[in-house]
Order: C-alpha cells, then structure tokens, then sequence
C-alpha cells in the first residue's frame, strides 16, 4: 500500500497533465495534505494577460481552502525540471501551515524525486501580521 507522501506525491504528477500552460509551456501540478489528511490538487492556470495566471500551489491551497480546511501538514509540486515553489506561493503555503518546521515540501518531476524541504527552510524569514487568526 503507498504512503501518504507517495499518494500526495502521485496527485501532484497526475494534476499536471490538467496544467493550462501555453505561454510558458512549464506544466505545474501541486498537492497539498490537509491537518484532517484530505488531499487537494492544482495545476497552473496561464492567461494572456500574465498577472491573471494562477500558480498550481496556490490552486491547490484555495480549493483546500473553499472545502473547509485550513491547516496545511505536507505539499508535493511536480514540475518538469524539479523547480521550487516560487515566493508568493511559499508564503500563500506559510500562512496555511500546521507548523513551517514540520510541513513537508516535496519536490518532485514526473519521474523522479528531486528533493524533500520543510517550508520553514524555502522561506526562512516568512512573515505574519500580528492580528492574523491564531494558528
């Protein structure tokens, strides 16, 4: 039976096929683990008007979101060349954290794991507003 970090990672390389990129033509699919263990896939959506394009991370995170969750646990983003999360989608990420130390971002291509980060080490110096809902 796969693990939860192989499921999560799997979702992550299936959404991808769904990515809408062509502009760019760099396909993007993210999954995000919930604190109650649902899982919640996106894909990067372009337009040509480039600011209205939606990163596959931060798709992931909304629908999370819109479904009533609000503590992320574990992220996996398959991308062509192993690329990272970019820093507004590391910080969308930070603000959604059960705890940046211990969520887990795995970076992966379609057919290879390229590396395993916590978020509290792709975004070191993060920040939150003083009056932002207790985590």
């Amino acid at each position: 039976m796969p693990s939860e970090d192989q499921l999560l990672i799997q979702a992550a390389r299936t959404v991808r096929q769904n990515a809408y990129a062509p502009y760019s033509g760099y396909a993007v699919g993210a999954a995000v683990r919930t604190a109650d263990g649902r899982v919640f896939a996106g894909c990067n959506v372009e337009n040509a008007s480039y600011g209205l394009s939606i990163c596959a991370e931060r798709a992931a995170v909304f629908s999370a979101i819109a479904s009533g969750a609000r503590r992320i646990t574990a992220v996996a983003l398959c991308t062509p060349d192993g690329g990272t999360p970019c820093g507004a989608c590391r910080q969308v990420l930070l603000e959604f954290a059960n705890d940046p130390q211990t969520c887990v971002v795995w970076v992966v291509k379609p057919d290879e794991i390229v590396g395993r980060y916590t978020l509290a080490e792709l975004i070191p110096h993060g920040f939150h507003l003083r009056n932002a809902p207790a985590r």
